[in-house]
C-alpha cells in the first residue's frame, strides 16, 4: 500500500512539474509572439502608409520620459518655490513627442521631432515667445538644448525667452531640470527635482 502511495505521488509530482514547464513555455511563446507583431512600427491612416523612420539617438532620449512627472522648482529670480508637472507623451504615430508643462498653475507645451535625423525642440512658453531648440551636448544620462538662432529670431532687447535647458536623468525616476531664461534683458536659471508618477 505504501509503495502505491509512493507511486501516485510520484506521477502527481511529475504531472505538475510538467504544467509547470507546458506554462513557462506558453507564456515564452506568447511574448515572442506579441513582439514579432509589434516589431512593424508602420501603420497607415486609410490607405496611406505612413512614415516609420528610424529616430535620432536625441529622439529616443526623449522617449525615456515618457509619462508624468512632478516635483518642484526653484526659481533663479527670488528663489520662490513653485510646483510643477511635466507629461511627456508619443504621438503622430511615434514620430513626435509632446511635453505638457505646468509651472506654478500655467499650462504651456514643447515638442520633440526629428528633422533630417537631427533632433528639433519647439517650446510654446508663457513669456509668449516660441523659441526653437538643437541638441548641445547628449550622453546616456544628460541632454543638453540651445537656442537654435537659425530658427528663432528672438531679441533679448525686447522679448524674454527660453535660451537654454538641460535634463538629467539621475535614475529611471529621478530628474534634475534646469532651464535658463532671458528675462528683461537679463539671464536666470531655474532648477528642477522630478519623480516619476508614472
Amino acid at each position: 500500500m505504501h509503495l502505491v502511495i509512493v507511486g501516485i505521488n510520484y506521477v502527481l509530482n511529475i504531472n505538475k512539474d510538467y504544467k509547470m514547464k507546458l506554462k513557462i513555455t506558453t507564456c515564452f511563446f506568447s511574448i515572442l509572439f506579441s513582439l514579432t507583431i509589434f516589431a512593424d512600427d508602420s501603420f497607415k491612416i486609410g490607405d496611406v502608409e505612413m512614415a516609420s523612420d528610424a529616430k535620432s539617438e536625441a529622439f529616443e532620449q526623449v522617449k525615456k520620459k515618457l509619462g508624468k512627472w512632478e516635483g518642484t522648482m526653484v526659481q533663479g529670480l527670488n528663489g520662490a518655490i513653485i510646483d510643477v508637472s511635466y507629461v511627456f507623451a508619443l504621438t503622430s504615430g511615434g514620430n513626435t513627442i509632446t511635453e505638457t508643462l505646468v509651472e506654478d498653475g500655467v499650462q504651456m507645451l514643447t515638442t520633440y521631432s526629428d528633422d533630417d535625423g537631427e533632433l528639433v525642440i519647439r517650446h510654446y512658453c508663457g513669456l509668449g515667445t516660441e523659441p526653437v531648440f538643437k541638441v548641445k551636448t547628449l550622453s546616456a544620462s544628460t541632454m543638453s538644448f540651445e537656442l537654435d538662432k537659425e530658427k528663432a529670431d528672438l531679441h533679448a532687447d525686447h522679448e524674454s525667452f527660453v535660451i537654454g535647458m538641460k535634463w538629467i536623468m539621475n535614475d529611471v525616476n529621478s530628474i534634475t531640470f534646469e532651464n535658463t531664461v532671458m528675462l528683461d534683458g537679463s539671464l536666470t536659471t531655474n532648477i528642477a527635482e522630478l519623480q516619476r508618477v508614472y
